[in-house]
Order: structure tokens, then sequence, then C-alpha cells
């Protein structure tokens, strides 16, 4: 999945000398987390998000009066505090991608661009969404996972077994045990009514079966 397929287009950008007050009154009117803050050229040039909002609110109140702080918060603009710095992404980028850089950087948004044009925009939590469907976590699903070797043909061996029994996997994906050098642990989600009947054949195809959260999983590492 590429982020061009998921982005936000229906953008809401402010001119770089919107007030704190007005940016404010934005993000709650429309009800989002972040403004894309444009040139003359409708390019790229910053963002603001509620956070930044509030930290320049509270960095104010400290020291202020309520009169003095509207007064501030109606005369300062945003151009004073967005993030000019904005780590932006193409829309050919994956999914999977786009999550690294929003986990390494600690943000939660991207805009998306092509060149200098601005396209849309992805959050942190349109990621997680994509990521939660892709591997059926909202769907009526039994969930398992086979431990594996690291070996040409295990998944084909797991997948024939399956296919024997006229099971249908509706997501699969594996990670490596970093416990366990050499092995990985591949998540398979079958339909609910399917679920007894995947297990009980890998099981009896030489699999094994976890169904639960097992600390020390040496008893089922497979031989190599």
């Amino acid at each position: 999945m590429y982020v061009g397929r998921v982005m936000h287009t229906d953008l809401v950008t402010i001119a770089p000398k919107t007030t704190l007050i007005e940016a404010r009154d934005i993000l709650e009117k429309k009800q989002i987390k972040h403004l894309l803050v444009v040139d003359k050229k409708n390019e790229l040039i910053g963002i603001v998000s509620d956070r930044d909002l509030k930290r320049s609110w509270a960095s104010s109140a400290t020291s202020l009066s309520t009169h003095e702080l509207n007064y501030l918060l109606n005369t300062v603009t945003v151009d004073s505090i967005m993030v000019k710095k904005t780590i932006t992404i193409t829309p050919d980028t994956t999914i999977e991608r786009a999550a690294s850089i929003l986990q390494e950087n600690r943000i939660s948004s991207l805009p998306v661009v092509d060149g200098d044009k601005l396209l849309g925009i992805i959050t942190s939590t349109d990621v997680m969404g994509v990521l939660l469907e892709a591997i059926g976590i909202d769907r009526d699903s039994t969930r398992f996972s086979v431990l594996v070797g690291d070996r040409i043909g295990v998944l084909a061996d797991v997948s024939k077994i399956l296919k024997e029994q006229n099971i249908n996997v509706r997501s699969l994906f594996s990670w490596p045990e970093k416990d366990y050098p050499g092995f990985y642990r591949l998540v398979i989600r079958v339909s609910a009514a399917d679920g007894e009947k995947a297990i009980s054949a890998l099981k009896q195809g030489g699999f094994n079966v976890l169904t639960k959260y097992i600390q020390d999983l040496t008893p089922y590492l497979p031989k190599t």
C-alpha cells in the first residue's frame, strides 16, 4: 500500500501570518491536529500542531496576565512557532516506510509532496488504521502463530496444509524472534469458523502452533 492511496487531500492550509488565536480556532472548528503553513505560491514552508499551540499558551501564561496573554496571542503569528524543517514524503512512499519515519522522528504527521507541490498529509492514526486493516484485526477471525526455522519453502509447506483443508488465509505476516536467532513467528489469521481446523491440521503436519503468550519458547522451537 502506498501513501498516495490513503493520504488526506482535503487540506487545511494557513498563511504564515495567521495569528495563534486564528490557528487555534481553525483546529477546533475543523477538528484536526495539524495545520500546513504555505506561502503565496501554495508551497509548504512549515507545519503547526495543536501541541505547538498549547506549548505557546503554557509558556506565555506563566508570566502574563489574562489581558496580556490574549493580546499576545492575537498578535503573535504562526511563523514564529511553526516547525520549518518539515519532514515530507512522496505519494509513492509505502505505508511501512511512512510508519518507520514517524516512529524514528517521533512525529505524528507527514506532509505528502511532489516536488514543490503539496498533495496531502498522512498521520500516525491513518498509518495505524491501514496496518490494522492489513492484518485483519477488524474482522471475525482466529489468530494464531507458527514457529518456523529460517529455511526455504517453509511458507509453502504451511500454505499447502491449509489449502488441503480448504482454508483461506485472511492475513499473514512474520517477524524474527530476537531471542532465538534463526527462528521466525508466522502470525496467521483465518476465519473464526476455520480456526480450530487450521490449528489442528498444522499440528498434525508437524508444526508448533501457539494460541497464547508463551515466555519460554525453547520447547516449541522446531528442529532445523
